[in-house]
C-alpha cells in the first residue's frame, strides 16, 4: 500500500518555495530592465519586441524537455533538483554579465542564455512543489509559490529605486549609457538566484521514489528520445481542462508580455513627455515604471494569500476569471494617469490579476493531470505561456506604427483589451473537481 506524502507545516512550505523568490527576482530584473537596457543600447522601439524572443524560444524547447527528462531521472539528490541547481548557477552568471553588455547583440545573447537558465529550472521546480505536496496541501503550495513571486519582484523592481534613496545617482552611467544602479541590482539579484535554491533543497529535500516510482523510470530509462516520446504521449492525452485553458492563456499572456515591454515607454510618454532613452527624463520614467511595478507585485504577494480561503470557496476558476477582469480593466486606464498617484492605483488591479496568474492556472491544471506525469505536463503547459508571447514579439512591430499609432500607451490598451478576453475564455473552462486548500499546520 503506497503511504501517504507526509503534511508539511507552513514554515516548511515557505522554505521549499524560498528557491522560487530568487529565481522570480531574477525574472523582476528582465522585465522591469530589459527594455531600457536595450534602448540605451540603441534598440528601436517598434523591433524592440524581437529583442525579447528568448524567453519564449527557449520556454518553448526547453521546459517541455526538462520537464520530461525530470520524471524520469534518479540521483541521489531527487528527480527535480540536479536541473534546478544547474539552471540557478547558470542564472547567476547571466544576470552577473548583463549589465556590463557593450552592444546590443551581447544584451540579446545574453538574454538567450540567461532565459534558457531560467527555464531549466522553472517547471522542475514547479514540478517539486507538486510532488512533495499532497492533494490537500498543493494549491496552498501554488499560491505560496505565487506570493513569493510577488514579494521578489516587488523588490526587484524597487531595486534601482532603493539604491537611488541610498545616495546613488541615477545619472551615473557607463560609457554604454547603462545606469550603476541596474548593475548593483543586477548583483544582488545573481547572489539570490544561486543561495536561496540552495536553502530550499537543503532544508526540504525531495522524498525518495518508492519502489514503484523507481520501478517504472527504471522500465523506460533516461534519454531524450524517451523523453520526446513522452512528449508526444502526453500531447495526445492532454486533459480536457488542460486544452481549454490554452485559450485564455493566449490573451493574458499576449497582453503580460506587451505590458512589460511598454509600460516604461507609455510612462515616458504620459508623465515625463519624452521618447528619447538618452535623457534624464527616461530614466526617471523607467525609475517611476519600477515602483509601478513594485507595487502591483507587492499586491500580488497579498493578494495570493487572500486567495486561498476565496479559492477555496469559489473555486480557481472563478476566481481567475474575476482577477482577469479587473486587471484588464487597470490597464485599459493606465495610459489615462497623469500623476504617478493616478499611475499607482491602477497597480491594484494588475497586481490581483498578477498574483492570480502565478497560482490559479497551476491549481485548475494540477487537479487534472496524473501524478506521473507531472514534469511533462507542467513542461507542456508552459507552452501555453510561451507560444502567445512569441505570437506578440513577431505581431507587435507589424503593427506598432501602423495599427497603435507607435504609441507604447496604445500597446497597453491593447493588452487591456486582450485581459478582458481571458476573463471570459476562462469562464469556459471546464471547472473539473475543486482544488483542496487547507490551512497548513505549524
Amino acid at each position: 500500500m503506497k503511504i501517504g506524502k507526509p503534511r508539511l507545516s507552513a514554515m516548511r512550505i515557505a522554505e521549499m518555495n524560498l528557491g522560487f523568490f530568487g529565481l522570480q527576482f531574477s525574472f523582476g530584473l528582465q522585465q522591469a530592465n530589459m527594455g531600457p537596457i536595450y534602448s540605451y543600447l540603441g534598440a528601436d522601439e517598434a523591433t524592440m519586441p524581437l529583442l525579447w524572443l528568448a524567453g519564449p524560444v527557449t520556454g518553448l524547447l526547453v521546459q517541455p524537455i526538462i520537464g520530461a527528462l525530470s520524471d524520469r531521472t534518479q540521483t541521489r539528490f531527487g528527480r527535480r533538483t540536479p536541473y534546478f541547481l544547474i539552471g540557478a548557477i547558470l542564472c547567476s552568471l547571466g544576470l552577473l554579465a548583463m549589465p556590463y553588455s557593450p552592444a546590443l547583440w551581447v544584451a540579446a545573447s545574453l538574454l538567450w542564455i540567461l532565459d534558457a537558465a531560467n527555464n531549466v529550472t522553472m517547471e522542475p521546480y514547479r514540478a517539486y512543489v507538486s510532488d512533495r505536496l499532497d492533494d490537500s496541501q498543493r494549491a496552498a503550495g501554488f499560491l505560496t509559490q505565487s506570493a513569493f513571486t510577488g514579494l521578489a519582484q516587488t523588490l526587484s523592481y524597487l531595486a534601482p529605486s532603493m539604491l537611488v534613496w541610498g545616495g546613488i545617482s541615477a545619472d551615473l552611467i557607463d560609457t554604454n549609457g547603462i545606469p550603476e544602479i541596474t548593475r548593483i541590482a543586477f548583483v544582488i539579484g545573481a547572489v539570490l538566484s544561486i543561495s536561496t535554491i540552495l536553502w530550499s533543497v537543503i532544508r526540504v529535500p525531495e522524498l525518495p521514489l518508492d519502489a514503484g516510482e523507481a520501478a517504472a523510470i527504471s522500465a523506460r530509462p533516461l534519454s531524450a528520445r524517451s523523453a520526446l516520446a513522452d512528449l508526444a504521449d502526453a500531447v495526445r492525452e492532454m486533459p480536457l481542462a488542460m486544452r481549454q485553458l490554452a485559450l485564455a492563456m493566449l490573451f493574458q499572456w499576449f497582453a503580460m508580455f506587451a505590458y512589460w515591454q511598454y509600460v516604461a515607454f507609455a510612462i515616458g510618454r504620459s508623465l515625463f513627455d519624452t521618447a528619447d532613452a538618452a535623457s534624464p527624463a527616461f530614466r526617471q520614467a523607467t525609475l517611476v515604471a519600477g515602483q509601478a511595478g513594485a507595487l502591483y507585485n507587492f499586491i500580488a504577494f497579498l493578494a495570493a494569500f487572500a486567495m486561498v480561503p476565496i479559492a477555496r470557496a469559489a473555486g480557481a476558476r472563478s476566481v481567475h476569471a474575476a482577477a482577469m477582469l479587473l486587471s484588464g480593466v487597470a490597464m485599459l486606464a493606465l495610459p489615462w494617469a497623469d500623476s504617478r498617484l493616478a499611475l499607482f492605483v491602477p497597480m491594484i488591479g494588475i497586481g490581483i490579476g498578477w498574483a492570480s496568474l502565478m497560482g490559479n492556472p497551476y491549481i485548475m491544471l494540477a487537479g487534472s493531470i496524473p501524478p506521473e506525469r507531472t514534469g511533462i505536463y507542467m513542461g507542456i503547459f508552459n507552452m501555453f505561456i510561451v507560444i502567445p508571447m512569441m505570437i506578440e514579439t513577431l505581431i507587435m512591430p507589424l503593427i506598432y506604427r501602423p495599427l497603435l499609432g507607435g504609441d507604447p500607451r496604445n500597446v497597453l490598451m491593447l493588452a487591456g483589451g486582450l485581459m478582458l478576453c481571458a476573463s471570459i475564455a476562462t469562464l469556459r473552462v471546464a471547472a473539473g473537481r475543486r482544488a483542496s486548500v487547507a490551512v497548513v499546520s505549524g
